[in-house]
């Protein structure tokens, strides 16, 4: 299956919460765009591993994803092993991406900058010739990705460049984020879970101000910053805005 963008989350509602206004720009420019998520959120203080999956589900259908799938890895304990590389290796080969986006480097989560640092290494690895893996019991070639960027989460960290999106891609997003019923706030929560740093009402005030913060270091309405850790390739400075 060949790809646009593999975007990766160390838990289902990783992309959605930071970059899914940007996965919804894309899918609207007619790219392919796939989620793997890493983890069930199997420690979450809120939901069930099994509902997770269905919000999940429900939010790719939102987005309009060309795929979705889950490599179940430990949430909370996946290091990385050769175990767990070669299970993001054998992702990345089987989608082909051009472009991985990733958890970011820094945050406030130990699981976002350990999936970042595994997804990096993955994706330089998938490239190797030497390294075998199998999907669906077939070898697969090798396969590297243009770019990895990642998404800036709940640190405040300096974004390297920044997606502006529109009203109605930002719609979208919120949308896809409220499919997550069970984690982001919601005013008809039946839930007798305990309430989370995420699922109160400030968080999601939290989301919507970043959304506007980001895109006024533009001069957008709204944006979404990404980091690289390598420079990007500018061919014309004329073109840059």
């Amino acid at each position: 299956m060949k790809t646009d963008i593999l975007a990766f989350g160390a838990h289902p509602d990783d992309v959605e919460l930071c970059c899914g206004a940007t996965v919804a720009k894309m899918v609207g420019q007619g790219k392919t765009v796939v989620v793997v998520d890493l983890t069930r959120g199997e420690l979450g203080s809120r939901g069930t591993p099994e509902l997770r999956l269905q919000e999940a589900q429900a939010s790719a259908e939102i987005l309009g994803l060309a795929g979705r799938e889950n490599l179940r890895l430990a949430d909370g304990f996946f290091q990385q092993t050769p175990h767990t590389l070669l299970k993001v290796i054998a992702a990345i080969r089987h989608y082909r991406p051009e472009i991985v986006l990733a958890n970011s480097l820094e945050d406030r989560h130990p699981d976002h900058a350990r999936a970042a640092k595994l997804v990096r290494d993955a994706a330089f690895m998938s490239g190797l010739r030497k390294i075998e893996t199998q999907r669906n019991h077939q070898n697969q070639e090798p396969w590297r990705p243009k770019r990895v960027f990642f998404y800036i989460q709940d640190h405040a960290l300096t974004p390297d460049f920044v997606v502006s999106v529109t009203e109605e891609q930002v719609d979208k997003k919120l949308q896809a984020m409220r499919a997550y019923g069970s984690q982001f706030f919601n005013p008809e929560d039946k839930l007798a879970d305990p309430q989370t740093y995420i699922s109160s009402q400030e968080f999601w005030q939290f989301v919507e101000a970043r959304l506007r913060n980001t895109g006024h270091m533009v001069g957008s309405e709204f944006g979404e910053g990404f980091q690289t850790e390598t420079p990007l390739h500018i061919d014309n400075l004329i073109d840059l805005s």
